[in-house]
């Protein structure tokens, strides 16, 4: 497990971060955990939050459209559009919301039959952002986490 933080190059303005977990699954199972609409509604979102997917066009253009419900019963929407997918390597799509607009790269790397997945949040500069900088680094922890009990559950 890695998690790391760090400035964009050559725009200190912008906030990136970057998170890494290396999955004993092979690449393509990890990609299609998220590729299937079905599967992502299981593990996506920090602890304690479910999902409700009602649109997910996973193509260049396409729209991601999903309420995340809180523990505490609050729904957020979330809308998102995909810009690059580079099956089973790479998926890119922008969070559209006025709140925690963002450009994530999600990188699925082979690594001799199991996978190195990195995401890569860019953000506009924002100082709420940066203010809620570790709340999102622990979230993506926690997102990793779920995924990894996903993926140990359906391999059996």
């Amino acid at each position: 497990m890695n998690t790391k933080t760090e400035p964009h190059d050559g725009q200190p303005a912008r906030m990136e971060i970057v998170s890494t977990r290396s999955f004993a699954h092979p690449r393509e199972s990890v990609f299609n955990a998220f590729a299937d609409p079905a599967q992502l509604a299981q593990w996506w979102g920090p602890n304690g939050f479910t999902n409700t997917i009602s649109r997910f066009e996973l193509r260049p253009g396409g729209v991601w459209r999903f309420v995340m419900h809180g523990p505490d019963g609050a729904g957020y929407e979330n809308t998102s559009e995909f810009v690059e997918i580079v099956r089973p390597e790479r998926i890119v799509f922008d969070h559209l919301m006025p709140m925690h607009r963002f450009r994530m790269t999600m990188t699925f790397e082979d690594k001799h039959g199991a996978t190195n997945l990195t995401w890569r949040m860019q953000f506009e500069p924002d100082e709420q952002n940066e203010t809620l900088r570790p709340l999102i680094v622990h979230g993506n922890e926690e997102n990793f986490d779920r995924l990894a009990a996903h993926l140990q559950k359906t391999r059996r």
